[in-house]
């Protein structure tokens, strides 16, 4: 019985131009002979595969197996491999040998591997234009794509306040010459520890006249002596007196937007914690986080007698004062 050129694609009789394509080309990548050396079967699916595209892949070939299939059937040997000129592999198409009416396309080996032989993944191999122009239209070269340049990935600190405020950094990158080229990177307010910022085209060029990769600034935050970040909220450590977390009263706190004053609740403690909105990590969408301040009471190293008496003096006038009265296991 004879073979059904649109079965051995694995096509409906209806595929369109596109999807035969499609499918061809997903099958030679698969089964070419070069790339399955230990397949001895790989040869004669390959020529099985080239021959039924051959036919099919062409619009009035394709028309005339429609409806003479069996002519098209019987026209001779299928395709068979052997190196042409310049490296290339020929093969012959459905309209027989060597003679006249065999037709041969031709394909470089270096496009399988996206030119160079590099081993770095398939290409677009056998990219012929719609309606099958590659195994109707004579002989052809299908060259290799010029390939994309190599990211290049660059480190970075910035200090905890620029990291919030956002602006420019420069940078020195070091290119393949071995030369220095100096760049400004622009940084987003609230940008995050490790958060990557893409400069487009400032990698390494593309072999063979390709576009240029990108540079990837990864940026690393330093930390703060106060300040320190929960997801979009800021956490800030402020140091009060004795006297004002004891009486209260107002102290100045940085922020990101500008300084605000605090009031201090009378009897506050270590470790209280006070919000203020909107004062949190900026965003460019407008939706900053809070900032939370968090007191910490100090006391002097050296306390002079007459606090030492008037503590000794409270301490005596409280004498069930435990603030631990409570702490369990």
């Amino acid at each position: 019985m004879a073979d059904d050129y649109y079965q051995i694609l694995g096509v409906k009789r209806s595929a369109t131009p596109e999807e035969i394509r499609k499918a061809y080309k997903k099958l030679a990548q698969k089964h070419h002979p070069d790339l399955n050396p230990d397949d001895k079967n790989a040869q004669a699916k390959f020529k099985e595969i080239q021959n039924a595209y051959d036919v099919i892949g062409d619009a009035e070939k394709r028309k005339k197996y429609d409806q003479f299939g069996s002519n098209f059937e019987n026209m001779g040997a299928g395709p068979g491999p052997g190196p042409g000129p310049g490296g290339f592999h020929q093969y012959r198409s459905a309209g027989g040998g060597p003679g006249p009416g065999g037709q041969q396309f031709e394909f470089d080996l270096g496009d399988l591997f996206g030119g160079g032989g590099g081993g770095q993944g398939f290409s677009d191999i056998f990219g012929f234009g719609g309606g099958g122009g590659g195994a109707g239209g004579g002989s052809r070269r299908r060259h290799a794509q010029p390939m994309r340049g190599h990211d290049i990935q660059h480190d970075t600190s910035v200090s905890f306040k620029q990291a919030m405020e956002g602006g420019e950094i420069n940078l020195n990158v070091r290119r393949p010459n071995g030369e220095m080229d100096r760049l400004t990177a622009k940084i987003p307010p609230g940008i995050e520890d490790g958060k990557k910022i893409r400069l487009r085209g400032q990698g390494d060029p593309g072999p063979g006249g390709g576009p240029n990769g990108d540079l990837l600034i990864r940026i690393h935050v330093e930390s703060h002596k106060y300040f320190k970040r929960n997801g979009k909220d800021l956490e800030v450590q402020v140091p009060v007196t004795l006297a004002e977390a004891m009486l209260g009263g107002s102290v100045d706190v940085p922020t990101p937007g500008g300084t605000v004053t605090m009031k201090i609740p009378p009897g506050s403690s270590s470790g209280r914690r006070l919000r203020v909105r909107g004062q949190g990590v900026p965003s460019s969408k407008g939706d900053a986080g809070d900032l939370y301040v968090v007191l910490q009471v100090t006391v002097p190293e050296h306390p002079s007698d007459e606090l030492k008496a008037a503590v000794q003096s409270f301490a005596d006038s409280h004498p069930d004062e435990n603030p631990r009265k409570d702490l369990r296991w």
